[in-house]
């Protein structure tokens, strides 16, 4: 099977290809790892979206490589998952509207017509005054 080919849905075996894990490995991390819950399908069989593989690779990462327990691996998501809803919300905060984008650029495009005038006719304006 090719791993570069998206598909929407994974059976428990292609997972198992793209990966190296075993069925039961992945049956048992859906119990210990809250967050990898894949869908089911009218036969009751496990279907795996791109995220959950991305989850699964990334257990796999930690668990294996990094050499983290299973608690200290779920501990590590949960803090990731925390990190990365903080960096949304900081974000949501960040925007700007459109109006406030359209206010912004017409005091802009002001300044630079007052910028553009001949220096000397404003002196003139000021002096009649």
């Amino acid at each position: 099977m090719d791993s570069g080919s998206e598909k929407l849905y994974y059976s428990i075996s292609e997972v198992c290809s793209l990966t190296g894990l075993k069925p039961h490995v992945l049956r048992y991390w859906e119990t210990a790892f809250p967050m990898l819950k894949p869908s089911k399908n009218q036969s009751g069989n496990r279907i795996y979206k791109q995220e959950d593989i991305g989850l699964i690779k990334l257990i796999s990462s930690l668990l294996y490589q990094e050499r983290y327990t299973i608690d200290g691996a779920r501990q590590k998501m949960e803090e990731m998952n925390n990190h990365d809803q903080q960096m949304e919300l900081e974000l949501e905060a960040a925007t700007v509207s459109a109006e406030r984008i359209d206010s912004i650029k017409k005091e802009i495009m002001d300044i630079i017509a007052i910028l553009d005038r001949d220096p000397m006719a404003v002196d003139k304006q000021d002096n009649k005054g």
